[in-house]
């Protein structure tokens, strides 16, 4: 019989690191198992955007609350994490999108997130590169990015100083008091929370998780062409569809000068391939806003796959079925973003203290009633 802990975790990537260090923090024995590497998996691929999403209060919620988090661990040693403080400035093509904008901007008003409304002058002095005839946007100022992978390391090695363990192995059966490996070795464990992204469907099927696709490009290094991260007003819509592929502009600057190209989403696909079909919807979509990219050079492509919910909130609480089973998984776009509210919200429930937001809007049970109803 292998090792008991208090905690097992099954995924290194953000989210399971950043559970683990909660964790691990207050005193708890903590495994964390891993099939691949340290932040690999969704983590490696993602954007690293740490941003505000308002697509239900719920979101808004957590992905400030996520943020300030983020704001305060940076502050140690912001070069470890490869972190800018860009800024996003969400692009409005045209006065329809402009009153999107201003109910953003009245909204974020209202829960104190900075923000500044941005005419076509405005716009045009911030990112001169941007296509001409578009309308203004909306500049939230205190969005960042960070490089996932070495953030997931730095919330490992955190951990690690606090006596938690990285072990290998692929998890292929959940047990009453721990876990199988696929080499037939068994851990124990009082608590077990399955952090793996997409591939808790492997292990719960019952859940209603998907996979989402989606294809990344990261160009050479070209300084000052993008100042902000820049997305399109329409993300938003096209993030939460459920029955189609759909490409939204999405472009990131990246503090080594190269500029990171999104965003599609193929709502149920699980494989890795990059396809030059979605490719060249993506980078036709930035070209159609940052022309001067058509004159740059790609150097990488690759995809990842994102664990989606159908009501766009992450899994984060006890599995109502399983007692000592807790999940933090279904981030889908945002597990970079939420990783540290998800690993406060967890810890709370598994030691009983407080939590500084409500954590009903994500509880697991949700997803079995889904389930259910279908």
């Amino acid at each position: 019989m292998g090792k008991a802990f208090d905690v097992l975790i099954v995924g290194a990537g953000i989210v399971g690191t950043a559970c683990a260090l909660e964790l691990a923090r207050a005193g708890l024995s903590v495994g964390i198992i891993e099939r691949d590497t340290i932040g690999s998996g969704a983590s490696a691929a993602g954007m690293g955007h740490i941003v505000v999403m308002d697509d239900s209060p719920a979101q808004l919620t957590l992905t400030r609350h996520s943020q300030l988090l983020w704001d305060e661990l940076v502050d140690q040693n912001p070069a470890r994490h490869e972190y800018a403080r860009c800024g996003t400035i969400w692009v409005a093509a045209d006065d329809a999108e402009m009153l999107e904008v201003r109910r953003k901007y009245e909204l974020y008003l209202t829960h104190a997130i900075p923000a500044e409304v941005l005419d076509e002058h405005q716009l045009y002095e911030l990112e001169p590169h941007l296509r001409p005839g578009l309308a203004g946007g909306l500049l939230v100022p205190g969005d960042s990015v960070i490089y996932p992978p070495r953030s997931a390391d730095w919330l490992y090695q955190r951990a690690h100083e606090h006596g938690a363990t990285l072990l290998y192995g692929n998890v292929v059966r959940l047990l009453a008091d721990g876990i199988q490996l696929e080499n037939d070795q068994i851990l124990q464990a009082e608590q077990i929370v399955i952090a793996n992204g997409v591939r808790t469907i492997e292990l719960l099927p019952e859940l209603s998780i998907q996979p989402r696709k989606g294809h990344l490009v990261i160009t050479d290094r070209y300084p000052d062409l993008v100042r902000h991260q820049l997305v399109e007003l329409g993300y938003v819509r096209n993030a939460h569809a459920t029955d189609a592929d759909t490409v939204s502009f999405n472009v990131q600057p990246r503090p080594s000068g190269q500029i990171l190209i999104g965003s599609s989403r193929q709502p149920g696909i699980g494989t890795s391939e990059v396809e030059p079909h979605m490719l060249s919807k993506v980078l036709a979509s930035a070209c159609a806003y940052l022309p001067e990219l058509t004159h740059c050079s790609c150097i990488r492509t690759w995809t990842g796959l994102r664990a989606a919910t159908p009501d766009g909130l992450p899994l984060i609480g006890p599995h109502p079925q399983h007692p000592g089973l807790w999940l933090a998984t279904g981030h889908e776009g945002l597990g970079i973003t939420t990783s540290l509210s998800t690993a406060h919200l967890l810890a709370a429930q598994i030691l009983k203290r407080p939590s500084d937001i409500p954590t009903d809007p994500y509880l697991p049970a949700r997803a079995l009633m889904e389930v259910a109803h279908e």
